[in-house]
């Protein structure tokens, strides 16, 4: 336990204890945070084994410096594990800024503030780093992008949750 976070500093020796040969190839890390929490599960690709929780914080918020503490504590650079989670947790372990940034895609050069742009232009240029100070990149990233999975479910139910609510996108 480290400031409010309890986590598994043992992957292999949790596995073993589960009876369950730990190939990390064949299992994804999901991260999700709140406000007020912090969850991080390993899940099997196939998903014919068990999801298996290896940090949970009742108390950290979704921070740049919770998501490090978190990724230290399960020794998330030995396992190169591929990692997905919500846009938020992902910009999050990019090393992007929060808030309303003008360069917030971690994927292209998308420029947020040019409105008259959004519909008209199709083609944006592919981010060419994630270099802290450039482009709202506030902190060195925690992860590859190489290893970063968008989850479609999360894209599909937060545009379900706009349009049920009737509200029109930015």
């Amino acid at each position: 336990m480290e400031r409010g976070l309890v986590a598994c500093t043992d992957i292999d020796g949790l596995m073993q204890t589960l009876n369950i040969n730990h190939i990390p190839l064949d299992w994804r890390l999901f991260i999700d945070s709140s406000k007020l929490s912090l969850k991080a599960v390993l899940l099997h690709n196939g998903n014919t084994l068990p999801s298996i929780p290896v940090g949970h914080s009742a108390h950290n918020k979704e921070s740049y410096e919770n998501m490090k503490i978190l990724m230290g504590a399960i020794n998330c650079d030995k396992f190169k594990w591929q990692i997905c989670g919500d846009l938020k947790v992902i910009a999050l372990l990019l090393g992007l800024q929060q808030g309303f940034t003008k360069y917030c895609c971690f994927i292209c050069e998308w420029d947020s503030r040019t409105r008259s742009l959004h519909y008209s232009r199709k083609d944006w240029p592919a981010r060419k780093s994630l270099e802290p100070g450039n482009m709202n990149v506030g902190n060195q990233p925690l992860v590859e992008l190489s290893k970063i999975l968008l989850p479609s479910t999360h894209l599909k139910l937060g545009l379900k949750k706009k349009i049920c609510k009737g509200h029109e996108p930015r």
